[in-house]
């Protein structure tokens, strides 16, 4: 199983593939800066060389990399939405330097204006991302989100319209994540629930484009579209539910990360355990 958690807080960013290999991973998720303010500063070219070093020796793979809060690639501010695709385009190139395999991005907000105006929005931000990225090899993951507010992505007719909008698609794939999912509207507790969703996925996108699960329950009912994550098997989704998703033959080989609560220092170790008990190993 091809399974890790979202590492932060961890001072140098080489030192959270330290904490993943600690905790028995082979895949993590990292911020490469503080995610909820501009970058201020960019890596250091000894701490890249050290991060690169070290993933050789742990084999963490594959490496993903979220993209901070303030980016907003669907805003109708044109301020912010212009610094979110300069912000956007470094965060690839420096994946890029430190062999990140992908960025994984929420699909911003509208604000006050239409759905369709700011999926518009976004898809020209991609566009002109990948168009200056062409060296990069980082791809750029897609990830469906719980629908509050003015938030685009919580139904896949979304990534849809984007993908079909983007000059260069080769880059560009989705990020499944199971609380979102749930919280949005999709039953996936149930294994009919689950179906229709993946049915919907493949209909709309394909299931190939999936390359990435962030496996987390959900607090809280069934489309209400609260973003709120529990501790696998504890929340709205359940034991039965994960179990089913963690091992179900068209996800079971992809990788799943966790960003489940960290309100111990032990809550890492005690989902990752649990992840591995429903998977039977």
């Amino acid at each position: 199983m091809i399974l890790g958690v979202h590492i932060s807080g961890c001072g140098k960013i080489y030192q959270a593939l330290n904490f993943a290999s600690e905790l028995g991973c082979n895949t993590m998720q990292v911020f490469s800066r503080n995610p909820q303010r501009w970058r201020e500063n960019f890596l250091e070219t000894q701490d890249i060389e050290e991060f690169v070093r070290r993933e050789k020796i742990f084999k963490i793979k594959p490496l993903f990399i979220h993209v901070p809060y303030l980016i907003n690639l669907a805003s109708p501010n044109p301020k912010l939405y212009q610094a979110s695709i300069e912000a956007y385009i470094e965060d690839i190139l420096e994946a890029h330097a430190l062999g990140v395999d992908y960025i994984v991005t929420h699909m911003g907000s509208h604000k006050e204006t239409s759905e369709e105006a700011g999926l518009k929005r976004l898809t020209d931000a991609l566009n002109t991302i990948i168009a200056r990225t062409k060296s990069a090899k980082a791809g750029i993951l897609l990830e469906n989100t719980a629908g509050s507010g003015s938030w685009l992505g919580y139904k896949f007719a979304h990534q849809k319209k984007i993908i079909q909008g983007l000059d260069d698609k080769f880059r560009v794939g989705l990020c499944l994540d199971t609380a979102h999912a749930y919280l949005a509207g999709y039953d996936i507790k149930t294994k009919d629930g689950l179906a229709q969703l993946l049915d919907e996925i493949e209909e709309l996108v394909g299931l190939q484009l999936i390359k990435l699960i962030h496996l987390n329950d959900a607090l809280g009912a069934l489309g209400s579209k609260h973003d709120r994550h529990d501790h696998i098997g504890r929340g709205s989704i359940g034991r039965e539910g994960m179990k089913r998703i963690i091992n179900h033959p068209q996800l079971r080989k992809l990788p799943f990360i966790l960003e489940t609560p960290k309100k111990t220092e032990g809550d890492d170790k005690m989902n990752l355990d649990t992840v591995r008990k429903l998977k039977g190993i």
